[in-house]
């Protein structure tokens, strides 16, 4: 599409159905903005592309099974209307260019796809998606791309897997007539992160990114995991996902993250097994004397928050699915309860004066006076707490949020039914 007659469609309003589809009715007129702007900005870059394909990818919140998925667990997570947009133009001159807001631009050669051990950040992230659809036979010529992302970075919403998802559906798109799926799309997103820039990350966060909606992955057999997209329409529950940004300080936190992860292991090697997941939990409860001596209480009392929340996941699908809304909130709530009592990672117990999630948790608990549900989102100690609020409490909640942790703490989010998609497609969009 020539970047008039983009623009011109925006401005008149037709690509208004499909922005009501994947952000909130309200926001439609500051996204109209949002893409004018970043097409004006990618000409102003790159003057002499006059056709651009604009492409769309949503960040995720983390719903159910908190820290059960690298212990081959089960999680239910959503796409949220928060997205990174990417307005591209192709060409034949065998290298990417990426400019992202707020970010120098780069560009990676498409004659050199090996691993550099050490690149990091985004250019090492696109030379791994590319590596991979090089293996795959997809013959990439190349595209310039301007990005811009209101997927809140440090927040749990997971900026990388939307930006690592954003590049594979435009190559996908482009390049190999989007044969590819969501599926496959998450997993070259993992095998670049895991790969050239060096992180061991699970497949949750890409998965959700690509597929959209509320998702549920089941890890037991972790090379291929069961996935299962939930139909719920979150829209008609008239209550409003709200995630607080504590503003904690994430640094020094990597022995905290880490000791939940040995631990767990540490209770599966005393039954022989590498991962929770492997253990028979009856076992687990028969045997609680023994490996409090051999490893720790704090590793029984996590070992059982796994075995609970990944449960609960499974449950909590099951509820959306069965349009069961409030038996969900039930389950939110118990999660959010065993990750406070058992997995205990609401706070650092080296930095034990600092405490803003369970501040948080204490005031959203009051405002919402029994209604809704509240636990803490992602990784812990220090972030953010998600929650359901009732649409008429949502005001309430914000304002005092903000209060206590500073302006433009709190996020009204709602689930975006779909992932990674074209902007700018022929209409084949499911929207």
């Amino acid at each position: 599409m020539l970047v008039k007659d983009f623009i011109k469609e925006v401005k008149s309003g037709g690509l208004d159905n499909l922005f009501k589809n994947i952000y909130k009715p309200i926001d439609i007129e500051n996204q109209k903005i949002r893409y004018i702007s970043a097409v004006e900005k990618f000409t102003a870059l790159y003057p002499n592309r006059e056709e651009i394909h604009v492409y769309s990818a949503p960040g995720r919140t983390e719903i159910g099974g908190n820290h059960t998925d690298h212990q081959h667990g089960c999680v239910l997570a959503g796409a949220v209307n928060l997205d990174v947009i990417g307005i591209t133009s192709f060409h034949n001159e065998k290298i990417i260019r990426i400019k992202s807001e707020g970010y120098e631009e780069f560009a990676v050669s498409l004659k050199d796809l090996d691993i550099h051990i050490d690149e990091k950040g985004s250019s090492a992230i696109v030379r791994g998606i590319a590596a991979k659809f090089k293996e795959m036979g997809v013959e990439i010529c190349g595209f310039d791309m301007y990005t811009t992302s209101d997927v809140l970075c440090g927040s749990g919403i997971s900026s990388s897997a939307a930006f690592e998802t954003l590049i594979a559906t435009a190559i996908d798109r482009y390049y190999n007539q989007n044969r590819t799926g969501p599926v496959e799309i998450a997993k070259i997103g993992q095998y670049a992160e895991n790969y050239y820039f060096g992180k061991k990350s699970g497949l949750m966060d890409q998965m959700v990114c690509s597929a959209g909606g509320f998702v549920f992955i089941d890890f037991n057999d972790i090379d291929n995991p069961e996935i299962q997209k939930i139909n719920f329409d979150f829209n008609s529950t008239d209550h409003e996902l709200v995630i607080t940004d504590t503003k904690g300080n994430h640094s020094d936190l990597t022995d905290d993250y880490t000791a939940i992860r040995t631990e767990m292991e540490q209770t599966a090697e005393y039954f022989g097994k590498k991962v929770l997941r492997q253990v028979d939990e009856n076992l687990f409860w028969q045997n609680i004397s023994e490996i409090r001596k051999k490893v720790s209480d704090r590793a029984v009392l996590r070992a059982a928050h796994f075995f609970g929340d990944n449960r609960r996941a499974v449950l909590e699908a099951k509820a959306l699915s069965e349009n069961n809304f409030s038996e969900f909130l039930n389950l939110v709530n118990e999660s959010g309860s065993s990750s406070e009592n058992y997995l205990q990672n609401l706070y650092s117990c080296r930095k034990a004066t600092e405490q803003a999630i369970p501040i948080a948790i204490m005031t959203g608990k009051r405002i919402l006076n029994g209604k809704g549900a509240i636990r803490v989102h992602g990784g812990g100690f220090a972030g953010t707490v998600q929650a359901f609020v009732p649409a008429e409490l949502v005001n309430d909640y914000r304002i005092e949020m903000n209060r206590i942790f500073g302006d433009n703490s709190c996020y009204i989010l709602t689930i975006r039914p779909v992932g990674g998609i074209e902007i700018t497609g022929d209409g084949d969009e499911e929207v």
